[in-house]
């Protein structure tokens, strides 16, 4: 005789929380106006410069801005 495979139950998943988009950490919101940071010159608004070793960045575009000392 061989051996008794286990059974596997099968069915939904349990729900689990996931983190809130960093997306929104980008807009700030003061009275009745949203502002944001910086957007890309070349793109346009709704693509973000990255910012990272001191100098933003368009990931899109690869427009890049220095900032000064």
């Amino acid at each position: 005789m061989g051996k008794k495979k286990k059974s596997v139950k099968k069915g939904k998943k349990p729900h689990k929380n996931k983190p809130t988009s960093k997306k929104y950490a980008k807009y700030t919101i003061s009275g009745d106006k949203v502002t944001r940071k910086q957007f890309c010159p070349r793109c346009g608004a709704g693509v973000f410069l990255m910012e990272s070793q001191g100098r933003l960045y368009c990931g899109k575009c690869h427009y890049s801005e220095f900032n000064k000392k």
